[in-house]
């Protein structure tokens, strides 16, 4: 058995802070699944969740020996110090597509005393439309997972929200890692087609 398995998030990274790139592997293979969702969640699209999670994993490498188990007796979970990079870089996402749309917004009200024919609703507060448009796009998510098979689903939703490897996958299972590893590339499959159906871009 691999070795690399059974060793914890922290020990990995630990290693990921001593430049061992086996251990950064490690890190993405038990967490981007996990991270990956939590980005979606927040940004409501699949292609700009990529982008954060890029972002997110390389400060993870650059930053990894700043992480600590405890802060002022305050115990810190691996996985909720990743979560927070992930979390940071999303707010930033947010922040830079808000402040764009500020941008815009003064030219779209002071063309509209010029342009009498502008379609209806183009610079009727685009951040609020925005933000309603990726409520929906959450809800859809979750309605594509609830609609998976069983098997689908549940590893899927290991992965994603409990940030399990597909090992500790097979584990709380109790199938083979061959199966479960097919599920969740299958799941990830069917989910895509789903969202791609209802409109969802990735």
């Amino acid at each position: 058995m691999n070795r690399n398995i059974l060793t914890s998030l922290q020990d990995l990274i630990a290693g990921a802070a001593r430049g061992d790139h086996a251990c950064f592997a490690q890190i993405y293979e038990r967490t981007h699944l996990h991270l990956f969702g939590v980005a979606v969640r927040m940004l409501g699209n699949e292609q700009a969740a990529e982008d954060v999670l890029q972002e997110a994993y390389v400060s993870i490498w650059k930053n990894a020996g700043s992480y600590r188990s405890s802060v002022d007796g305050q115990e810190i979970q691996p996985i909720t110090w990743l979560i927070a990079i992930v979390r940071n870089k999303a707010l930033d996402a947010l922040r830079s597509r808000t402040r764009r749309n500020a941008h815009e917004q003064p030219q779209q009200t002071s063309d509209e005393d010029d342009n009498t024919d502008t379609a209806p609703g183009t610079d009727a507060a685009p951040g609020a439309l925005q933000l309603f448009e990726q409520a929906m796009q959450a809800l859809r998510i979750e309605g594509c997972m609830a609609a998976l098979d069983g098997s689908f689903r549940q590893s899927l939703a290991l992965a994603y929200y409990q940030g399990l490897s597909h090992t500790e996958v097979a584990a709380q299972m109790n199938a083979p890692l061959g199966s479960v590893k097919a599920w969740i590339r299958r799941g990830l499959d069917k989910l895509r087609t789903c969202l791609s159906a209802q409109g969802v871009t990735s």
